[in-house]
Order: C-alpha cells, then structure tokens, then sequence
C-alpha cells in the first residue's frame, strides 16, 4: 500500500514558495511606537540622479519622534524634503532638522508634499524591484524598511492584498 504523503524536499520546496510568496506582501515596518505603511517610490529612468520615496509613518508612542533621513545602497544620500506653493509657485526645500511626528499622529509622505529624495542614484531604479534600506529617527535610531518601486507615473501607494 503506497502513501500519497509529500516528501521532505517537497515540504521544504512548498514552504519556501509560500514564504517567498508573502515576503513580497511585506513591505509595511514597526517599532514600538511608529508604525511605516505602503513605502514605495516610482521607476526612473536611466541615469536619473534622483527619485522620491512615499510612505504613510504613524507615531503610536508617547513623544514627539523626527524622521531625518535614512539609507539605502543605491542612493549617495537620503534627504526629507518638503514641497509647498509659495506665491503660487511650487517650491522644495531639504527639512535640515526633519520632519517630526507628533504623538497618535501620522504623517504622509507624498508627491507634491513631504517626501524622501535619494539622491546620487547609482542605478535605474525598475517597476517590480524592491529597494531595501532603513530610515533614521531621532528616538528609534535605524528601522529597517522596503521601498516597493512601481511605475514611473505612479501617483499613490499600491493597492495591498491581505491573504
């Protein structure tokens, strides 16, 4: 009488497959008090020295907690930037003491607003790629965090599947 049980490299291959599958799906990041949801940025073209990364960051503490820059391999140097309409004209400018995020509070990083600039981008940054990094805050010190890149008119965060 055979059995039509799996054999171990058949278990080991499907939990490998299952893992990988939901690693894609794990993008959003946590710490005690601050919660990183949808980061992304968009695919750029071929030698762009800049791209923007977005992200919804959630303070769940009891302190104020500053965002003030980060760090990820393919770019030279990461910055808070904001963009504003000053007498009708849309400015940026670099946020030299970050950005802070009051306590309960959540700020979004978004095009046309606040947002990351990478900076001395080292390569194109391609739809469907997964740049992995960390961004620096005052009290939580260096989180690790993903940035799902998406198309290059990409205007929001992806749209997340819960399994």
């Amino acid at each position: 009488m055979r059995r039509n049980l799996p054999t171990l490299a058949e278990c080991l291959l499907a939990g490998g497959l299952t893992l990988l599958g939901f690693g894609a799906l794990a993008a959003d990041a946590a710490t005690p008090t601050l919660t990183i949801a949808k980061p992304w940025t968009r695919a750029t073209p071929a030698n762009a020295p800049v791209a923007g990364g977005y992200m919804t960051i959630t303070n769940t503490g009891g302190e104020p907690e500053r965002l003030t820059g980060g760090d990820f391999g393919i770019a030279g140097k990461i910055e808070v930037h904001e963009m504003a309409m000053n007498n009708g004209i849309m400015t940026m400018r670099p946020l030299q003491n970050g950005l802070e995020i009051k306590p309960g509070a959540s700020i979004e990083l978004k095009p046309g607003s606040y947002h990351l600039m990478l900076m001395g981008l080292k390569g194109q940054l391609k739809q469907g790629e997964t740049l992995k990094g960390t961004l620096t805050f005052e009290k939580a010190g260096k989180v690790p965090v993903e940035l799902s890149v998406e198309s290059m008119g990409a205007t929001t965060a992806p749209m997340q599947m819960n399994h």
